[in-house]
C-alpha cells in the first residue's frame, strides 16, 4: 500500500515538474493576476540571464520524467533537489503564499530519497 501511495505521489509530482519545465520553453500558462510585485521582479531578473530558464526547464522535465518511472525514481529525486531548493528560496523571499505547495513537493522528494537511501550510499561512502 505504501508503494502505491508513493507511486501516485511521484506521478503527480513528476508531472507537475514536467509541466513547469515545458512552460519555460512553450510559455502556455498565463501569469496569475495576483502575483506579488517582488515575484514579478524576480522572474524578470531570472529572464535576463538567457541560459538560466532553459537550464532549469530541462532539469525539471528530466527530473520529473525520471521521478515518474519507478526504476529511475532515485535519480529523478536527486536531479530535482537543486530545482526544489531554488523554488523554495524564491517562494520564501518573493511569494510566501506558494510555500504550502512547495512543502508538499519537498515532502514527496524527501520520501523518495529516504526510501532509496541505500542506492545513494556508494556515492557518499569511501
Amino acid at each position: 500500500m505504501k508503494q502505491k501511495i508513493l507511486s501516485i505521489l511521484c506521478l503527480l509530482t513528476g508531472l507537475s515538474f514536467v509541466n513547469a519545465g515545458l512552460d519555460k520553453f512553450l510559455h502556455y500558462m498565463p501569469m496569475p493576476a495576483d502575483l506579488p510585485e517582488k515575484m514579478i521582479k524576480t522572474g524578470m531578473a531570472f529572464a535576463q540571464i538567457g541560459w538560466l530558464m532553459p537550464l532549469v526547464g530541462a532539469a525539471e522535465i528530466a527530473g520529473g520524467l525520471l521521478l515518474t518511472i519507478p526504476r529511475t525514481r532515485a535519480l529523478g529525486a536527486i536531479v530535482l533537489v537543486p530545482v526544489i531548493v531554488g523554488v523554495l528560496l524564491t517562494n520564501m523571499t518573493a511569494a510566501p503564499s506558494g510555500l504550502p505547495f512547495v512543502s508538499v513537493l519537498i515532502a514527496v522528494i524527501a520520501w523518495v530519497i529516504a526510501d532509496n537511501w541505500r542506492k545513494y550510499l556508494p556515492i557518499v561512502s569511501r
